[in-house]
Formats: C-alpha cells, structure tokens, sequence
C-alpha cells in the first residue's frame, strides 16, 4: 500500500495508458445493464474512485507544477473516454457528450487541485487542512451511498465500504509525520460518525402513487377505507383526495426495497389484497386472485 502513496515511478506512459484503461472501464460500467443501480455503476456517476485517482497521480508526481498538469492530462483523457465508448452503443448517439460539460468544469479544477494537493507531501500540520475539504466530499459520497444500502441492501454496498475505508487510509498513507497522521485519523472518524448520523436520521425514501380509485389495477376505495402494508417496516401508504383527478388514490412513502402485501379494507372488513415489489424509483403492484 505505501508504494502506491509516493513509489510509483508514474511517467508520462503510464499515466496515459491508465487514464485509457480508467475511461474504457468506466465507459463499460456506465452501459452494461447488469451493473445499473449497483457500485459498479457508480465509477460512471460520482467521484469517489476519481479522488483515490487524484490522490494517487499527486503522491507520486516530483512537483507541484508536475502533479497539476498530471492529474489535468489524466482527467483529460479519460472523462471523455467514458462517453465515447458509449457512443455506438447508445440511441443518444453524440449527444451523450452534453453530460461531458460537468465533467469537464471538474477536469479544470484539477490544475489548481493537484497543484495545491501536491503540498501534502511536505508533512506538515497545513497539509491536513488541504486533505480535510477532500476527507468531508468523501463523506458525503459515504453517507449518500450508506443511505441506499440501508433502502435497497445489499446495493451500493461496495461503494459505501469504499468510501469508508479511503477516509481512513487517505491520512495514514499520506502522512508520516505521527501527530499529523493521528490527527487526521481523528478528523477522519468524526467525519464518518457525523455522515453516518446524518444518513440516519434522514433515510432515503421512495414517494409514489401506487392506485388510483378504478385505475387499471382494479382497486376500487374512498375515505372510508383503510389502506396498509402487511409489513409496516416497508414504509407507509395512505388514501388522498386528488383535486386534478377528482378521485381518490393510494399514495406510498416506502423506506426499504423488498417485497410485500398492500391491503384495502373496507368499513365491513372485506379486503382487497395485492402483492406489491418495491424497488428503488418504482414498485410493481399484483392483484391476488
């Protein structure tokens, strides 16, 4: 692992040769349909491997001056790899690189901030105030990808481990200096135990309208009828008047992914069951027979 943080002889060669190798499988990941919604997609979507990247290109640059052309070649070349390995493969054809401009404005960053970021080699107290911005984003990507996991385990899983584990091992690898080094290892798990609390206390919910009053589904109700889950742990559902439809409807707040019954009860008791699937942004919902 140290020879990652600082010896690795990363020439001109080899940093473009792992830039290609970067954008082709981030290219790959972003289009094969077996990997959406799940951490191998997520290289495509957010930053999280892109800053080990970053971190990797810094630690082993011999300049500051060196470090911010590197990590602007790297971000250079690979970005828009990404988009057009997905070009053929895609009904948006070219228009995919209107996703690139983002992207783009992130690999101008780069000059500044692997320029800046190459000063943490220098061991001194100000070199954490440079990685702590960096430890924070990271958080937040942690406690982004802690709050799908919790909704639809086991996805995303990877990429929340991922995040955790870096945010520990950014200040231990890139510091010698003891003090230095523990202090960031504190900053490091205050940063976990905040994004944690956060992911918590404000969990990832799915708000849908699953029926409406002798829609297709074939459910029939109005405010005098109960509507419920048979497992309350999926979330909560309850019947609204719609003003636009003029109708009543059935209206979810889920908060977990997974499988179980929706139950409309009338006021004699009779009940009208269905089997509902609940998935990360749509549900599908079965009558029972």
């Amino acid at each position: 692992m140290k020879k990652l943080f600082g010896k690795i002889n990363l020439n001109w060669k080899k940093l473009i040769v792992f830039a290609i190798i970067a954008g082709i499988y981030t290219g790959i990941m972003a289009m094969i349909p077996i990997t959406k919604n799940t951490s191998f997609e997520d290289i495509s979507i957010s930053f999280e491997v892109w800053i080990l990247f970053g971190i990797l290109i810094i630690m082993n640059s011999k300049s500051a001056k060196d470090a911010s052309l590197k990590c602007f070649i790297f971000f250079l070349i690979s970005q828009p790899l990404v988009y057009l390995i997905q070009v053929p493969f895609s009904y948006m054809g070219w228009q995919l690189f209107g996703y690139y401009k983002y992207w783009f404005i992130w690999t101008l960053f780069t000059i500044p901030m692997g320029y800046i970021g190459y000063y943490m080699k220098k061991d001194k107290w100000w070199g954490l105030l440079i990685l702590t911005p960096g430890l924070v984003f990271l958080g937040i990507h942690y406690s982004r990808f802690l709050g799908e996991t919790l909704f639809n385990f086991p996805y995303h899983l990877l990429s929340c481990l991922f995040c955790l584990i870096t945010i520990i091992i950014y200040p231990i690898y890139i510091f010698k200096n003891k003090k230095v080094k523990i202090a960031g290892i504190i900053i490091s798990i205050l940063v976990i135990i905040a994004m944690t609390v956060i992911s918590l206390l404000n969990r990832i919910t799915y708000n849908t309208t699953i029926l409406t009053n002798g829609g297709s589904a074939g459910a029939v109700f109005d405010s005098n009828y109960k509507v419920y889950l048979e497992d309350g742990k999926y979330g909560d559902v309850h019947i609204e008047y719609d003003e636009g439809l003029e109708d009543y409807k059935v209206v979810a707040e889920f908060k977990k992914a997974g499988k179980t019954k929706l139950i409309i009860e009338n006021s004699e008791g009779t009940k009208t069951v269905f089997t509902i699937v609940i998935k990360r942004d749509s549900c599908d919902i079965i009558r029972k027979k």
